[in-house]
């Protein structure tokens, strides 16, 4: 159910000047040819745009790249740590976001470590395929590959895993939910910990009325949407996309973000509520004033770190207490 002042709905001055440079700046239209352009941005370049609006990386104890074997092919993924040795622990594994189409582990690579540091983990950040050129299911076929073989091959990662925590943030969250999912019905080779989708599109089934009144003007256009729908071209009632189609029964504990002013909220809204009515320990964060990709936007919006040390924050109580089962 939307909120009575969504009519009105509050904005934080910081995220209000934010949307105000982002109108000033419009991004290429999202097409095709767009996207090929977009993919011929070098590295550096990428990376100095990413850091106008998000923090640098930070302090790591290791930060390199591996490689995981895939369904059609090498993944190429990196590994954050603050530590640069550890015992037993559990791992995190990262999806970017990027409406399937766009991000890539560079571009999220700030969020990425802080998750490392403050849930103090290894977390290995993978590139899955995206779209136009790899549409549904190629993305969550990637993200299960990726989370099993991790699960079972830490000693060639240098690691003892013996949990899995899977994060992700907009379409990464959305791959954490369909992973989880898959995880639960088949397990891997250690068992699953925590889920921490961050904003994700939980239910692409139905319409709920933050898609409509958050359409425009709050960072994710009508346009970009339908054009990223279109490419990942994925069936809305499968729970390969839609974790809400799915049951949620057996998932293990799960932090749920939102943001108040994004479309994607009344979804992230329904699979909290859906979590608990499931008997899944739940946990949830709404970052009132603030937009879908706050998590990336810190440097852009500074109060954007509380509400990620807020998420933070909750990850580490449940992971503690599911640590402690």
């Amino acid at each position: 159910m939307s909120d009575v002042n969504d009519a009105d709905p509050y904005i934080r001055p910081e995220v209000a000047r934010f949307l105000e440079a982002l109108l000033a700046r419009p991004r290429p239209p999202m097409t095709d040819a767009g996207i090929r352009m977009i993919r011929q941005i070098p590295p550096e370049m990428m990376a100095q745009m990413v850091q106008e609006i998000d923090l640098p990386v930070g302090p790591l104890a290791q930060d390199r790249s591996v490689t995981i074997p895939g369904p059609a092919g090498d993944l190429p993924a990196r590994l954050f740590d603050a530590r640069s040795e550890r015992g037993p622990g559990p791992v995190a594994v990262f999806f970017h976001g990027g409406g399937f189409v766009l991000g890539s582990v560079a571009s999220h690579a700030a969020l990425a470590a802080e998750i490392a540091r403050q849930l103090d983990c290894p977390v290995i950040s993978v590139e899955y395929r995206l779209a136009p050129e790899h549409p549904w299911p190629a993305a969550p076929d990637d993200a299960e590959a990726a989370a099993r073989w991790i699960a079972a091959n830490g000693a060639e990662l240098g690691l003892q895993v013996t949990g899995l925590v899977l994060a992700g943030d907009s379409a990464g969250g959305t791959l954490t939910l369909v992973t989880g999912l898959a995880l639960r019905d088949r397990p891997a080779a250690v068992p699953l910990r925590l889920l921490l989708p961050i904003y994700p599109m939980a239910d692409a089934a139905r319409p709920y009325p933050s898609q409509t009144r958050f359409a425009d003007g709050y960072g994710l256009s009508t346009e970009e949407m339908v054009y990223f729908n279109a490419a990942y071209a994925a069936d809305p009632c499968s729970p390969r996309h839609s974790a809400l189609q799915a049951d949620l029964a057996g998932l293990p504990p799960t932090v749920v973000a939102t943001a108040s002013l994004d479309p994607l909220r009344d979804g992230g809204r329904a699979l909290a509520g859906a979590l608990a009515a499931a008997g899944v320990p739940v946990a949830f964060h709404e970052a009132v004033g603030s937009i879908h990709g706050y998590a990336t936007y810190r440097r852009g919006i500074p109060s954007a770190g509380r509400d990620l040390d807020a998420v933070l924050g909750l990850a580490r109580t449940l992971l503690g207490q599911s640590a402690a089962d």
